[in-house]
């Protein structure tokens, strides 16, 4: 009898393991911009992989304990750059209780017990001499763009 208690704790052990990596997955979704620009080409660098976007735009990427670096290019700006923190999720620390010494293996190997900022600002600046387009005024606005030598 003592037997098959002990293979079914040990079942539920392995049913419970990696908790947050059910829960939460081991992959999250940030949403990145280049102010005052758009149309920025994005890359975002981890222990993970690297992935591309183009701003205003949103990229999945897998979690990882490390920070996450950002670099983002357009032609007549500089280049901007970021890191992306990666903050540890104190709510997994109660995967020791359910899913235990396995579960919280389980979420630290897959990066589950991490997690990035949901949206990140990656702010560029125009090289000299380049002069980016206009922002048109919201509609209903009373103000006019007038250009130069009128």
């Amino acid at each position: 009898m003592k037997l098959h208690a002990i293979a079914a704790l040990a079942a539920l052990g392995v049913a419970m393991s990696g908790c947050a990596s059910i829960v939460k997955g081991s992959s999250q979704t940030i949403a990145i911009t280049s102010p005052p620009t758009t149309g920025a080409t994005c890359t975002l660098s981890s222990s993970q992989g690297n992935w591309q976007m183009i701003t205003p735009g949103s990229v999945t990427v897998e979690r990882s304990k490390n920070d996450m670096q950002v670099r983002c290019v357009k032609q007549g700006w500089q280049d901007g750059f970021g890191m992306i923190p990666s903050n540890f999720e104190g709510w997994t620390v109660g995967n020791l209780v359910f899913g235990g010494v396995i579960g919280i293996g389980v979420d630290a190997a897959t990066g589950a017990m991490n997690e990035y900022p949901n949206s990140f600002q990656v702010p560029m600046q125009p090289l000299g001499g380049y002069a980016p387009e206009p922002t048109p005024n919201p509609p209903g606005s009373n103000f006019e763009f007038i250009g130069a030598g009128m």
